[in-house]
Protein backbone atom coordinates (compact mmCIF):
# COMPACT_ATOMS: atom_id res chain seq x y z
CA UNK A 1 0.00 0.00 0.00
CA UNK A 2 1.17 3.66 -0.99
CA UNK A 3 2.08 6.08 1.80
CA UNK A 4 0.06 9.19 1.13
CA UNK A 5 2.75 12.22 0.08
CA UNK A 6 2.30 13.76 3.28
CA UNK A 7 3.39 10.91 5.68
CA UNK A 8 6.39 10.25 3.50
CA UNK A 9 7.20 14.23 3.74
CA UNK A 10 6.16 14.12 7.49
CA UNK A 11 8.51 10.97 8.24
CA UNK A 12 11.45 12.68 6.40
CA UNK A 13 11.13 16.33 8.31
CA UNK A 14 10.99 13.95 11.45
CA UNK A 15 14.26 11.94 10.61
CA UNK A 16 16.38 14.94 9.09
CA UNK A 17 15.50 17.12 12.52
CA UNK A 18 16.58 14.03 14.65
CA UNK A 19 19.94 13.42 13.08
CA UNK A 20 20.14 17.56 12.58
CA UNK A 21 19.66 18.02 16.56
CA UNK A 22 21.96 14.96 17.18
CA UNK A 23 25.14 16.62 14.70
CA UNK A 24 23.96 20.15 17.17
CA UNK A 25 24.04 18.22 20.79
CA UNK A 26 26.53 15.23 19.82
CA UNK A 27 29.05 16.26 17.18
CA UNK A 28 32.08 14.31 18.44
CA UNK A 29 30.91 11.07 16.43
CA UNK A 30 30.27 12.66 13.77
CA UNK A 31 33.88 14.92 13.48
CA UNK A 32 35.40 11.10 11.94
CA UNK A 33 33.45 11.78 9.11
CA UNK A 34 35.52 14.93 7.63
CA UNK A 35 38.80 14.68 6.35
CA UNK A 36 41.59 17.19 8.08
CA UNK A 37 42.18 18.46 4.78
CA UNK A 38 38.90 20.56 5.41
CA UNK A 39 39.71 22.73 8.27
CA UNK A 40 37.81 22.27 11.61
CA UNK A 41 35.31 19.01 11.77
CA UNK A 42 33.06 20.59 14.49
CA UNK A 43 32.51 23.31 12.43
CA UNK A 44 31.49 21.32 9.31
CA UNK A 45 29.46 18.91 12.05
CA UNK A 46 27.94 21.91 13.49
CA UNK A 47 26.91 22.88 9.71
CA UNK A 48 25.46 19.64 8.27
CA UNK A 49 22.89 19.57 11.63
CA UNK A 50 22.16 23.19 10.61
CA UNK A 51 21.97 21.72 6.68
CA UNK A 52 19.50 19.21 7.71
CA UNK A 53 17.58 21.12 10.35
CA UNK A 54 16.71 23.69 7.06
CA UNK A 55 15.65 20.69 5.07
CA UNK A 56 13.71 19.38 7.33
CA UNK A 57 12.13 23.09 7.35
CA UNK A 58 11.98 23.07 3.88
CA UNK A 59 10.62 19.22 3.35
CA UNK A 60 7.48 20.23 6.22
CA UNK A 61 6.32 22.84 4.39
CA UNK A 62 3.93 22.19 1.20
CA UNK A 63 5.23 25.27 -0.51
CA UNK A 64 8.62 24.26 -0.58
CA UNK A 65 8.44 20.69 -0.39
CA UNK A 66 9.81 20.52 -3.55
CA UNK A 67 13.17 22.24 -2.85
CA UNK A 68 13.35 20.38 0.58
CA UNK A 69 13.34 17.30 -1.07
CA UNK A 70 15.80 18.08 -3.67
CA UNK A 71 18.37 19.58 -1.02
CA UNK A 72 18.02 16.92 1.04
CA UNK A 73 18.92 14.74 -1.74
CA UNK A 74 21.71 16.23 -2.59
CA UNK A 75 22.81 16.53 1.17
CA UNK A 76 22.62 12.95 1.02
CA UNK A 77 24.62 12.69 -1.53
CA UNK A 78 27.07 15.06 -0.09
CA UNK A 79 27.75 13.50 2.75
CA UNK A 80 28.31 10.19 1.23
CA UNK A 81 32.19 10.49 1.32
CA UNK A 82 32.34 11.10 4.68
CA UNK A 83 30.34 8.14 5.12
CA UNK A 84 32.89 6.13 3.25
CA UNK A 85 35.82 7.88 4.91
CA UNK A 86 34.18 6.86 8.24
CA UNK A 87 34.05 3.38 6.67
CA UNK A 88 37.50 2.86 5.24
CA UNK A 89 39.06 3.90 8.99
CA UNK A 90 36.60 1.77 11.23
CA UNK A 91 38.28 -0.78 13.52
CA UNK A 92 36.69 -3.72 15.10
CA UNK A 93 36.79 -2.75 19.06
CA UNK A 94 36.88 0.76 19.09
CA UNK A 95 34.66 2.78 21.59
CA UNK A 96 32.70 4.61 19.64
CA UNK A 97 29.82 2.81 17.81
CA UNK A 98 30.26 4.81 14.67
CA UNK A 99 33.59 3.64 14.29
CA UNK A 100 32.81 -0.48 14.43
CA UNK A 101 33.15 -1.76 11.01
CA UNK A 102 29.47 -3.28 10.92
CA UNK A 103 27.94 0.50 11.71
CA UNK A 104 30.28 1.97 9.63
CA UNK A 105 29.95 -0.26 6.84
CA UNK A 106 26.44 -1.01 6.83
CA UNK A 107 26.02 2.76 6.69
CA UNK A 108 26.80 3.05 3.28
CA UNK A 109 23.82 0.79 0.96
CA UNK A 110 21.79 2.83 3.43
CA UNK A 111 22.60 5.99 1.55
CA UNK A 112 20.56 4.70 -1.29
CA UNK A 113 17.43 4.27 0.09
CA UNK A 114 17.41 8.16 1.63
CA UNK A 115 18.19 9.69 -1.68
CA UNK A 116 15.19 8.12 -3.04
CA UNK A 117 12.80 8.49 -0.30
CA UNK A 118 13.97 12.19 -0.73
CA UNK A 119 13.43 12.45 -4.72
CA UNK A 120 10.59 10.80 -3.93
CA UNK A 121 9.08 13.53 -1.25
CA UNK A 122 10.38 15.96 -4.34
CA UNK A 123 8.72 14.33 -7.21
CA UNK A 124 5.57 13.83 -5.04
CA UNK A 125 5.51 17.57 -4.08
CA UNK A 126 5.67 18.33 -8.00
CA UNK A 127 2.60 16.31 -8.88
CA UNK A 128 0.04 17.71 -6.53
Amino acid sequence: MARPPHVLAGSLAATLTATGILHLWRPRPFEALIPPALGSPRAWVYGSGVAELACAAAVAVPATRRVGGLATAALFVGVFPGNVKMALDSRPGVRSWARRPLVAWGRLPLQVPLVAWAWRVARDASVR
